[in-house]
């Protein structure tokens, strides 16, 4: 809860550009697993659709996200990020991550790959007991976990 709460003061000063935790959950949910529908983010986080629905609604009406068709032919529109979406999700991770390293700043490398051990070791076995698995990247691929590519702005057709 102190982590928590020291990463809600020190972003508190960034505005209107900071991220609403529903939004930031499910940006990265999208992020990490590519397009998803809203029933597909509603198994994702044991949520019920109609709840999914309103937070999905405000990440479209901000320009955070857009429906876009199945890239695997179903019938249901997926959410995907917009540049605008994968820009600020990428602020947010990067003041999350810099209020954490001043936390730890006068800890040994050992002792910070020992928390992320920890850590990790945590997350799965919360997994484990919801029997929800969040997708991630191997496991000795820490930069992209921490990095993924933004998408790009369709290129204009040519005439």
């Amino acid at each position: 809860m102190l982590l928590s709460r020291h990463q809600v003061l020190a972003g508190r000063d960034r505005g209107p550009e900071r991220l609403e935790r529903s939004a930031y959950l499910l940006l990265s949910r999208i992020d990490t697993q590519g397009p998803m529908s809203i029933g597909q983010l509603a198994e994702a986080f044991g949520l019920d659709t109609s709840t999914v629905n309103r937070q999905t609604s405000a990440l479209l009406r901000c320009g955070l996200a857009e429906r876009v068709p199945d890239p695997d032919g179903g019938m249901a529109r997926k959410l995907r990020i917009t540049v605008e979406g994968g820009r600020r999700l990428a602020e947010d991770r990067e003041v999350n991550q810099s209020c954490l390293a001043r936390v730890v700043a006068d800890w040994s490398p050992e002792e910070v790959r020992e928390l992320a051990d920890v850590l990790a070791r945590l997350n799965r076995s919360a997994e484990a007991l919801e029997g929800r698995h969040w997708p991630r990247a191997e496991e000795g691929d820490i930069h992209s976990a921490c990095h993924s590519p933004i998408p790009q702005e369709p290129a204009a057709p040519t005439l």
